[in-house]
């Protein structure tokens, strides 16, 4: 299996999880160009999506899925909460809405030949989710969009040989920045989303022997950098025994462009 981060931040998200031949795609929060671009840098085209994953209804998660919907009919997987609230943002114009299957968290569901299982996470949605992927005895978990992790997100992403996690924001840099203090709250609280310290503290309750790449995504523009979330996260590993970093691939993913394709 592959992963492939096409984008993934503050301004945009989408991720293609899959072989050469047929894949999925986990949001599509940028537009249908950069997604069609970024899916041809490595051979990839819309023709072998088999089915669109949505994680919540926030705009950097779905902007292009209605202009993706209007010229390839691919399968929409979300929880019904969260495609109601797709729907209500009003720019579904001219989708076949039998394109939406509603899934339910905990109850995995397959696609072609990769099972997919809906994971419960802590965001300020209708009822968010992550997802795990798993195909021919690999695994592969994507996780953002969450301002805390739980046991039950730590059990089902354990034991994954490669994983897109999110590492939103220095808290630092979010304190002192130029937020309001509202925004700074929602950011640090239990339905928003993770640090660069808690997603170090998540990696160490995810080590398994069969994790051979990290990637951390969802970086946000004003309150972090790519070396700050990638020397935080390896100093914090790098304190624990268990944590060879010679043996895993530990990166971070662009924001705005697409990222180094994984093959595990």
């Amino acid at each position: 299996m592959q992963l492939y981060s096409i984008a993934s931040g503050s301004s945009g998200n989408c991720i293609y999880v899959g072989t050469k031949e047929s894949g999925i795609l986990v949001d599509v929060g940028i537009s249908k160009k950069r997604i069609c671009e970024g899916l041809e840098r490595e051979g990839f085209n819309l023709e072998c999506i088999k089915a669109i994953l949505i994680t919540h209804e926030h705009i950097d998660h779905v902007s292009g899925l209605g202009p993706i919907l209007r010229k390839v009919p691919i399968p929409v997987y979300a929880t019904r909460e969260t495609i109601d609230a797709i729907w209500k943002k009003g720019n579904m114009a001219h989708v076949d809405e039998d394109l939406f299957h509603a899934i339910v968290p905990e109850q995995p569901f397959q696609v072609a030949d990769i099972q997919v299982m809906p994971v419960p996470i802590s965001h300020d949605a209708a009822n968010p989710v992550c997802y795990t992927l798993q195909g021919d005895n690999q695994k592969i978990g994507i996780a953002t969009d969450t301002g805390c992790y739980t046991a039950d997100m730590v059990e089902y992403l354990r034991e994954c040989n490669a994983l897109l996690l999110e590492a939103n924001h220095d808290i630092n840099l979010l304190q002192v920045g130029k937020y309001p203090y509202s925004l700074k709250m929602r950011i640090l609280g239990e339905k928003g989303h993770l640090s660069n310290d808690a997603s170090a503290r998540f990696l160490q309750e995810l080590w398994s022997p069969k994790l051979q790449h990290i990637v951390l995504g969802h970086l946000s523009e004003e309150n972090n950098f790519p070396e700050l979330a990638y020397n935080t996260v390896t100093f914090e590993l790098e304190q624990n025994a268990f944590w060879s970093m010679q043996d895993i691939e530990l990166l971070v993913a662009h924001r705005r462009s697409p990222s180094k394709l994984i093959t595990i």
